[in-house]
């Protein structure tokens, strides 16, 4: 099945090109150029009417959408639900983020993943083991009783090889070093959260393969002039990448800004942390028998503790652009490109590039409203 995309606003992952067709062939890229560059005769044409087409986007943290938490419902139905509710807003691969659990649950989610690969499950490209090797001071909503040290089989089933890519967030205060250094070694993503580790602990995390800070500044100490802690650690280290999760209630626009400044360009990806509440007509749902709401786009418990997110992909690039001042391309691929590399799939995903995965998004140039997906070149109409 070939498909050709015409007068796009084409972002290709580094410039904005005016009036550009994108051919599709077998859920590849295949070419780009101007109308007349493509031959049009047994091709599936979809007019974008100068609409922008941009790489579609890359969530590495999604505990829920559609309705569906993924920490209750594990299964390829369940993850099927959760990519629904997003790949509305943009998203084009997710990493199903399950929430600190027993190690049977942390087993089930696995198997679940990896039967969503193996039935091809579009967008599903691995999975983020969020906990349970994490701080009890740090733990935000993580149930107390799930935390615990390493477990026996953990290395064996964040390694186990069939479940793509893998990224596995801890406190590097709570695991030895030969841990982070033995999952670095077998491609695992490891990454700080909901840590009190010092400066020189996390230092020593990133010696032996730490890659990443889950949600940069949420469930860490905050940055201070003689413990630059966590989070500073985070924007000090050239090499690892940060999530940031910009929807005004996590971090202040403020100091999402000076995050922005301060970390080398291609080192912050736009996480969503979101909860089933996105992509879903009800705006609560129950996480360890406590009930969250959604209100004005902020999920909380009834004490006011944020409790993830209710926040898409399209919306974090726009606030992004409109709150923080970042040029839309730039936004753009702290939605795609930066997250893609960091996940070492940006020789497939996060550029609209002959040869690329066909994983793309279309959206209005004013009103910023995704009209339309496409994933390994099928399309759907939002």
């Amino acid at each position: 099945m070939a498909n050709l995309l015409k007068n796009a606003t084409l972002f290709d992952g580094e410039r904005f090109l005016n009036n550009q067709t994108v051919e599709i062939v077998d859920g590849k890229i295949s070419r780009i150029g101007d109308i007349a560059d493509v031959e049009q005769s047994g091709h599936e044409i979809v007019d974008l009417s100068g609409q922008i087409l941009a790489p579609g986007f890359v969530d590495v943290q999604v505990n829920g959408g559609g309705g569906v938490m993924f920490n209750d419902q594990r299964s390829v139905d369940g993850l099927a639900e959760i990519v629904r509710g997003h790949r509305q807003f943009g998203s084009t691969t997710l990493m199903p983020t399950l929430i600190t659990d027993s190690f049977e649950v942390m087993r089930e989610a696995a198997d679940a993943i990896s039967a969503a690969i193996k039935s091809g499950v579009p967008g599903v490209r691995g999975v983020h083991f969020e906990g349970p090797y994490l701080s009890l001071k740090r733990r935000g909503v993580h149930a107390p009783e799930f935390l615990r040290e390493v477990d026996e089989d953990a290395f064996d089933l964040f390694t186990r090889g069939d479940l793509g890519e893998v990224i596995v967030t801890v406190a590097p205060e709570c695991v030895p070093s030969a841990f982070i250094a033995d999952l670095s070694k077998k491609g695992v993503h490891v990454c700080a959260g909901h840590s009190a580790a010092t400066y020189e602990q996390v230092g020593e995390a990133l010696s032996v393969g730490l890659r990443g800070f889950t949600h940069l500044f949420n469930a860490m100490p905050p940055l201070a002039n003689r413990a630059p802690s966590v989070a500073g650690a985070g924007l000090d280290d050239p090499n690892s990448w940060c999530g940031l999760i910009v929807d005004g209630y996590h971090l202040h626009f403020a100091s999402a800004r000076i995050v922005v400044r301060a970390k080398p360009q291609g080192k912050i990806m736009l996480v969503t942390d979101a909860m089933a509440t996105v992509g879903a007509k009800e705006k609560h749902f129950n996480l360890y028998g406590d009930t969250i709401q959604a209100v004005d786009g902020r999920c909380a418990l009834d004490d006011g503790t944020l409790a993830g997110s209710d926040l898409d992909m399209m919306r974090a690039v726009e606030l992004t652009h409109k709150q923080l001042g970042v040029e839309l391309g730039e936004a753009l691929r702290m939605a795609s490109l930066y997250p893609a590399q960091f996940l070492r799939l940006d020789d497939r995903i996060g550029r609209v590039s002959p040869g690329f995965d066909a994983d793309l998004v279309a959206f209005g140039q004013d009103d910023m409203k995704v009209t339309r997906t496409w994933i390994k070149g099928e399309g759907e109409t939002h």
